[in-house]
């Protein structure tokens, strides 16, 4: 049982998804080899204005972002089941360590037992030279039984419990493969809607490809107000000291103070800082910076505070956007967001108008 115990104690595998799971996805756009693959089956596409390719490119990245949330709380699954089954594993191994100790315990009354049973007990109380010593000792050994009973109880208490642990580690096992399964399902997803897009931004010229990395399609008022932005450097958007201090609460303010700091992070889907950062990784490293524990995905993040409407946004806030609650940013006023848009923009400032808004929570 000592090497069962001894296997279990080996150093244990890091968690799937870990490192390497979160390979850097940032698209290195600037002398992509043209191709006219869009989906990976050498189907060449129809000629696409510059416009048509950056709206298809804006839903890629949408539906990537969608399924990397996805791929977040698969993460966040399996690494909770991980840890609960090697909580399993670890209580198991000491209750084998404690039946081993009861069962030794066991073995040495019942050799005591056997040697000192050679003579019937009556008959042994007539020849007893000093009958009152040896009812005694007769009592002493009745005792004696009773612990025994009781241990033999004991051991069977234990191979219960350690069998329950053993059959709910089993279930663990299964519901943590079934995590795994989705995280390769949702990698898989991710990647080739990031390979489409890039395969699709490979057609255009460097002019072209201008605010390609906002949300919004790259067409529209959306885009025009992206592309303001990004060529009238900060002017009219919120100072950080402004931000900050309008915030409603010390913590919000922290959270945008780290928001500001990671403008110009890279986007890599899965990360959480320190870094680079997918949309809701961002959010969580802000919030962890003032001390706030967030759930890891849009889905729950929206959730994870009071609700406000759009007219009461202030800078810390969440945002939320497009009906399946797949993108998220950290409001800073005036309109405007800090987030972390997709592959080809770095973190950013950009109003909270140029995608689909779909609510606000202030985290309390």
């Amino acid at each position: 049982m000592q090497s069962h115990v001894a296997a279990h104690r080996k150093p244990r595998q890091r968690s799937l998804g870990g490192h390497t799971a979160r390979t850097a996805f940032t698209l290195a756009l600037a002398g992509v080899a043209t191709t006219t693959a869009f989906d990976g089956t050498g189907q060449a596409q129809p000629n696409l204005t510059p416009a048509e390719v950056r709206a298809k490119v804006a839903k890629l990245y949408q539906e990537a972002e969608d399924a990397t949330e996805k791929y977040n709380g698969a993460q966040e699954k399996a690494t909770a089941a991980e840890q609960r089954l090697a909580t399993m594993r670890d209580e198991a191994a000491r209750k084998e360590e404690k039946l081993n100790t009861t069962r030794d315990a066991l073995g040495s009354m019942a050799a005591a037992q056997y040697r000192s049973s050679g003579l019937d007990p009556a008959v042994q109380l007539a020849l007893s030279d000093d009958p009152d010593q040896y009812l005694d000792g007769a009592a002493f050994a009745e005792r004696a039984g009773d612990r025994q009973s009781a241990a033999v109880a004991r051991v069977r208490g234990q191979l219960r419990e350690i069998e329950q642990l053993r059959g709910a580690a089993r279930l663990e096992l299964t519901s943590l493969k079934a995590r795994q399964a989705e995280l390769r399902k949702q990698k898989t997803a991710i990647t080739a809607k990031l390979d489409a897009a890039r395969r699709l931004l490979s057609r255009l010229t460097p002019p072209e490809r201008a605010g390609i990395g906002e949300e919004g399609g790259g067409t529209g008022l959306g885009a025009a107000r992206a592309s303001r932005a990004s060529t009238s450097g900060r002017a009219g958007l919120p100072a950080p000291g402004s931000a900050t201090a309008e915030a409603p609460n010390s913590r919000a303010a922290a959270a945008v103070a780290y928001a500001y700091s990671k403008l110009g992070s890279p986007y890599v889907w899965g990360a959480t800082g320190p870094n680079a950062f997918d949309c809701s990784g961002l959010v969580l490293a802000s919030y962890r910076s003032a001390g706030v524990s967030l759930p890891r995905t849009t889905y729950s993040q929206i959730g994870a505070g009071q609700r406000v409407s759009r007219s009461e946004l202030r800078p810390g806030d969440l945002v939320f956007f497009y009906s399946g609650i797949s993108h998220v940013g950290l409001y800073i006023g005036n309109g405007q967001m800090i987030h972390a848009p997709n592959p080809s923009a770095p973190v950013r400032v950009a109003p909270i108008d140029q995608m689909p808004f779909a609510g606000a929570t202030r985290v309390v």
